[in-house]
């Protein structure tokens, strides 16, 4: 492991333990050139998923696409960063433990959508507005008329 620092190779960890999440496993390591501490979280290595997209078109899968789509649905909401990667972090399970190698984008966003529901209504049609491609204030307005009969 590399100081983020001076960019010496020797580190030595100095404590070990599991995440909150229990998902991962935090480090924390102290550079041998320059002295300074910082942390590195270690994840179990997963085959590689390939998400198929709406064209037909295949990439890697980017757990950074999803967080940056959640963040802009929440942006100015009460969720919290925690709240944003556990829900980033459920979806990721969902989609690890089917066991393929490639997943659909329809089928990542429905997982959003549905945790996103549950979450915070503004950022849900936020997301929705975007993912679902609304082309007018009327599809808009018949996902809020859905949403409203969820919560009665």
């Amino acid at each position: 492991m590399k100081c983020p620092f001076c960019n010496a190779e020797l580190t030595k960890v100095i404590d070990s333990r599991p995440s909150d999440d229990n998902n991962s496993i935090r480090r924390r390591r102290q550079c041998e050139n320059c002295g300074r501490r910082f942390t590195t979280y270690e994840k179990l290595e997963t085959f590689p998923l390939m998400v198929i997209k709406k064209d037909n078109t295949r990439e890697p899968y980017d757990r950074s696409k999803i967080e940056a789509g959640i963040l802009r649905a929440c942006h100015k909401r009460p969720v919290s960063i925690q709240q944003i990667n556990q829900l980033i972090d459920e979806v990721e399970n969902t989609i690890f433990n089917m066991d393929a190698k490639e997943v659909q984008s329809k089928v990542i966003g429905e997982l959003v959508m549905n945790k996103l529901r549950d979450l915070e209504a503004v950022a849900y049609v936020r997301f929705a507005s975007v993912y679902r491609e609304f082309k007018d204030v009327d599809t808009f307005a018949d996902e809020l008329k859905k949403l409203m009969k969820k919560e009665d």
